[in-house]
């Protein structure tokens, strides 16, 4: 089988398994697709870190950020939000001049102004996973088949929106609905490996498996 002959959005790699096409060739990149994209995190310092990180790729590409991903975590105290949170000026004038991240005032400056909300979140919600995983769709609100023609729709969902809208009421900076599908996306909320996809299956079974973090507070509504 060659990748011609697959459905749209799959590819054949060189070691003969059939993934999503997205990660190209690049071996960092098929790593990340193969061991993280879409498996499911409850892990709050992994979900605030992939949140700020979506929030530094805005205009350019994930593996941009990908590859400067070990820079940031140092950068930013492993993405602790509490350590970030305490972050002042001179902290942003440090990271300015560190060549292994992106040096953008402006997503700096949010980044730790977010740490300062996601405490206030943690401590009303128990957990950022509380929060975060309230937003998951029903599998009534998902595509019945996840094709390469449907993930390119899902470009932002009503969940997605709901969330932008709910963390822009408390504050929180360059989290829209794009970059937050693409958030969920990767810490599995939903699995949008495309069907016929190698690594569909066992992120589906670990989404079967998790227990959802609940939290102290009521579930936001997506009608809000």
């Amino acid at each position: 089988m060659s990748s011609a002959s697959l459905p749209k959005g799959l590819r054949i790699g060189g070691d003969g398994r059939v993934r999503c096409g997205w990660p190209g060739e690049h071996a960092d990149y098929i790593d990340y697709h193969d061991m993280e994209w879409g498996r499911p995190v409850v892990d709050d310092q992994r979900l605030f870190e992939k949140v700020c990180l979506e929030g530094f790729q805005s205009g350019l590409s994930w593996l941009t950020i990908l590859r400067k991903r070990e820079a940031f975590r140092r950068a930013f105290k492993e993405f602790d939000p509490a350590k970030v949170a305490r972050f002042n000026a001179r902290s942003v004038d440090r990271m300015l001049g560190d060549a292994g991240i992106v040096r953008h005032r402006g997503k700096i400056e949010a980044a730790i102004h977010n740490a300062r909300r996601a405490v206030d979140l943690r401590d009303e919600f128990g957990s950022l996973a509380a929060y975060f995983w309230r937003f998951e769709p029903t599998p009534g609100e998902r595509p019945r088949r996840i094709t390469h023609a449907a993930v390119m729709r899902l470009t932002e969902t009503a969940e997605s929106r709901a969330m932008s809208k709910e963390l822009r009421a408390r504050g929180w900076r360059f989290i829209g609905p794009t970059t937050l599908y693409a958030f969920m996306q990767s810490m599995g909320m939903v699995n949008d490996h495309i069907e016929g996809c190698t690594f569909r299956h066992r992120s589906e079974q670990e989404r079967r498996a998790l227990s959802r973090p609940t939290g102290r507070a009521p579930c936001p509504g997506l009608g809000a």
